[in-house]
């Protein structure tokens, strides 16, 4: 298929999923056409599958991957080195990454221009449901979220992350990476702010409670699951789009990669987003007076451990 070689289709993918490397590849053969624009271009977190393991997340290429692999070289802060990312630049190389069972396709708003990230073309609220919440509460705080973006003149549309929660994506231009994070910041605060009862910009899981948390950090130079991308759970549920008014029916996993193509014939996804938006000046300027979401609750967290040890 595409000049790629597949093993092992019939083979249970990986332990607990329920779904062989076969589902995997005929999903990402059905929407390649709309996969790969989303992708193309942007460096490539993916997290893989192999039998008998847990799932792992992978940036660095392959071992024995095809000369054809497109990758870019960017610099891993975890490791302290540099890697090569895949781009995904067509069908064959999508259609490769399913036989590496990479199961999961995260990329970063920002695109790679000439070697370095050119400015973001988006920026995303991630809503977190808290451990055994139900979903209804996400679809409030998602409500909540398009308040405040109405308020500040932006746009979105809405998608299911795959997983537990929604992901409020919001097509921008003109900002570099730190005013879009800022902006973001903000954003995420302003929700939090029309009703704290039940959603929060809290980092620590624990501070928490029952609310939803309003993740700004996966704007910037962040990354986030791409629409259409299936997730590492039991039958391989999809993040897929789902239309405002239809929040209230709408599941976390309710689509997975067995009913994805017959359920979504049409890209509703693409549809369904606003033309990019300029981000308002007083909106960023307020977003660079909120602390990054993990500095802060990694002084929080020092202060508290020396608090407690008396210092």
């Amino acid at each position: 298929m595409d000049g790629v070689t597949f093993s092992s289709l019939d083979d249970e993918l990986g332990d607990g999923l329920g779904v062989t490397k076969r589902a995997l590849v005929e999903h990402y053969d059905a929407f390649a056409d709309r996969l790969v624009p989303l992708l193309s271009g942007r460096p490539l977190t993916m997290v893989r599958i192999r039998p008998r393991a847990a799932a792992f997340v992978q940036r660095d290429i392959p071992k024995g991957a095809p000369d054809w692999v497109r990758t870019v070289a960017t610099w891993s802060d975890r490791t302290r080195r540099e890697v090569h990312q895949v781009l995904v630049e067509d069908r064959r190389t999508l259609l490769w990454l399913a036989n590496q069972r990479a199961v999961e396709l995260h990329v970063p708003f920002s695109p790679v221009v000439d070697g370095a990230f050119a400015e973001p073309t988006g920026l995303v609220l991630d809503l977190d449901p808290p451990d055994g919440g139900p979903f209804s509460r996400v679809v409030a705080v998602a409500r909540l979220a398009r308040e405040a973006l109405a308020a500040a003149g932006l746009a979105a549309a809405v998608k299911t992350s795959g997983s537990r929660g929604l992901h409020v994506v919001v097509p921008v231009r003109g900002s570099s990476h730190e005013d879009v994070a800022a902006a973001t910041r903000a954003l995420a605060a302003r929700t939090a702010a029309l009703d704290p009862s039940v959603a929060t910009t809290e980092y620590v899981v624990a501070e928490r409670g029952d609310r939803v948390f309003v993740d700004s950090t996966r704007s910037g130079r962040g990354t986030v699951a791409v629409a259409w991308s299936p997730r590492a759970r039991p039958g391989l549920p999809v993040s897929v789009p789902v239309a405002w008014d239809d929040l209230d029916g709408a599941s976390p996993q309710g689509v997975t990669v067995a009913d994805a193509a017959g359920r979504f014939p049409d890209d509703p996804w693409t549809a369904s987003l606003p033309a990019p938006q300029v981000l308002p000046v007083d909106l960023v300027a307020e977003g660079h007076t909120i602390p990054v979401a993990r500095v802060a609750a990694m002084h929080e967290g020092k202060r508290r451990k020396k608090a407690a040890e008396g210092g």
